[in-house]
């Protein structure tokens, strides 16, 4: 059974299931997040959708670079969770199954490429209880213990 976060899904209400993978991320005695402009502003651990038919290992560097542009290395899994939430940048009522890992940013290669987002970097407590959703708190918490 994989642990639910948030709110319970809505009766009646049709959800699309849509894998991600997101990251704990840290360097130095801080976590690299990143903060997502729209449509409203988010700290976040860098991640995202598993596109079809791509490895959730290539997806992780693939959007970590896009949302942070910095190389990593090392990724391990840390465990997974599930939410059932609105993403107003689809239209789309989603339940969200969250793989999440921790890797080692190895090397800023650029600013990020996905657009409205932003570099963070933040001690691991701040971070614990700053990060949007709860599942990633979570993580975040459970990691730095």
């Amino acid at each position: 059974m994989i642990r639910r976060f948030g709110e319970p899904p809505i009766a009646g209400q049709t959800y699309v299931r849509r894998p991600g993978v997101y990251a704990v991320l840290p360097r130095d005695g801080q976590l690299l997040l990143t903060c997502q402009m729209t449509p409203a502003p988010e700290i976040q651990l860098p991640g995202g959708g598993i596109d079809p038919g791509e490895s959730p290992l290539c997806a992780l560097h693939r959007e970590v670079f896009e949302e942070t542009g910095w190389r990593i290395a090392q990724p391990r899994k840390l465990g997974a969770f599930r939410r059932f939430t609105f993403m107003p940048e689809y239209d789309l009522w989603a339940e969200k199954l969250c793989h999440v890992y921790v890797a080692f940013p190895t090397r800023a290669i650029s600013d990020p490429t996905e657009p409205d987002h932003s570099v963070i970097w933040m001690t691991p407590d701040a971070a614990a209880l700053t990060v949007y959703n709860d599942g990633d708190r979570s993580f975040v918490a459970r990691y730095c213990a």
